[in-house]
């Protein structure tokens, strides 16, 4: 099995690569067009702003190439968000893979503490990642920004109010929180992907 981490300025690319290997994969880190078109599985990790990250994306040709994937691709967190059309986040235009918004957690009480940071359940579990999970599991995030629940929603949370967890659309997958953080959880959801069919 041949996975690859796109490599780009993203904060989380080493303990992604890192929990593979807990799982006996070992994955290369690269943004090397061919090494990307050639994986079996690729994994769009990230931790860090939309504007700028969609900026390096465009500028080393990344953005174009994510979006032409056949394969199923992974987004973690920042990289589920570029992977919608908008992010309120510098006000930047994202890969529109996925076309729904990202929006700005707005607190409506004092407890409502932004980031959103920490163990939440993600329910109404549906698709291939979730393969085997019979009830609402804990997982971990870290993020200010959402995506609100629409049609490729396959994963919800509730923290200000009811969030996409995780999205699917055709090849592409994506979650809110970190799988590589959540635990045996999320080791579960990233053997999920890593045995997605071919």
């Amino acid at each position: 099995m041949n996975i690859a981490i796109v490599k780009y300025n993203a904060g989380n690319i080493y303990s992604v690569d890192y929990a593979l290997r807990r799982l006996g994969v070992n994955a290369i880190v690269t943004a090397e067009k061919d090494a990307l078109m050639q994986a079996d599985k690729v994994i769009f990790p990230g931790v860090g702003e939309a504007a700028t990250t969609m900026q390096y994306l465009k500028e080393s040709g990344l953005d174009k190439l994510i979006v032409d994937l056949k394969q199923p691709v992974l987004g973690i967190c920042l990289g589920m968000q570029l992977m919608c059309n908008y992010s309120e986040e510098g006000e930047v235009d994202c890969l529109n893979i996925f076309p729904t918004p990202v929006k700005r957690f707005v607190p409506t009480k004092h407890e409502d503490k932004v980031p959103h940071m920490g163990w939440n359940t993600i329910g109404d579990l549906k698709g291939d990642l979730f393969k085997g999970f019979t009830k609402d599991e804990f997982v971990y995030f870290v993020h200010s920004f959402y995506v609100p629940t629409n049609e490729f929603t396959v994963a919800t949370t509730n923290y200000i109010q009811p969030f996409s967890a995780a999205l699917q659309k055709d090849n592409f997958y994506a979650t809110q929180f970190h799988p590589e953080k959540s635990g045996k959880v999320g080791e579960r959801i990233l053997e999920n992907f890593i045995n997605l069919p071919l």
